[in-house]
């Protein structure tokens, strides 16, 4: 079972000690920087930690200011890729942002030059808009709103 747990005294050293593969290196923020981040931006970011079967498998970050919902770090451990880890947090991540912040759009900032995370992020739903910034391309997600 994956889940999403927050960052806290008991958790967050072996959250520090996560890291992408090789391949990845100059696409994904460390974590220290990512937590750092989450620190300095307290108010409009939630950091998680990502389990699987009670076992750290990752990291995420999600921005929630200006209402623009979006899911600004995101990884999985070298050690525990491949394993669908990362599709089943991602879900996670976009039913908390539509729970808590009843989020309408999602977006994901993917690396211009990050071909295999555009491809994941387009396989859970998103999709490649207009907007570049710094070299990172803003893949979104529209969910239409509920009928009741």
């Amino acid at each position: 079972m994956v889940e999403l747990r927050k960052i806290n005294k008991d958790n967050y050293v072996e959250c520090l000690n996560l890291h992408t593969t090789e391949s990845n290196v100059d696409f994904v923020d460390p974590v220290a920087w990512s937590l750092a981040e989450a620190w300095v931006s307290y108010d409009d970011s939630r950091p998680f930690a990502i389990y699987a079967d009670n076992v750290m498998v990752g990291y995420v970050s999600m921005y929630i200011g200006d209402n623009n919902p979006q899911i600004i770090n995101f990884m999985i451990d070298n050690r525990f890729q491949k394993r669908g880890y990362g599709t089943a947090a991602a879900r996670l991540c976009i039913e908390y942002l539509q729970k808590e912040y009843n989020a309408s759009r999602i977006s994901v900032p993917v690396h211009l030059e990050h071909i295999s995370a555009q491809k994941f992020w387009s396989n859970i739903g998103f999709e490649i808009s207009d907007t570049i910034e710094n070299d990172y391309l803003f893949m979104r997600l529209y969910i239409p709103e509920k009928c009741v």
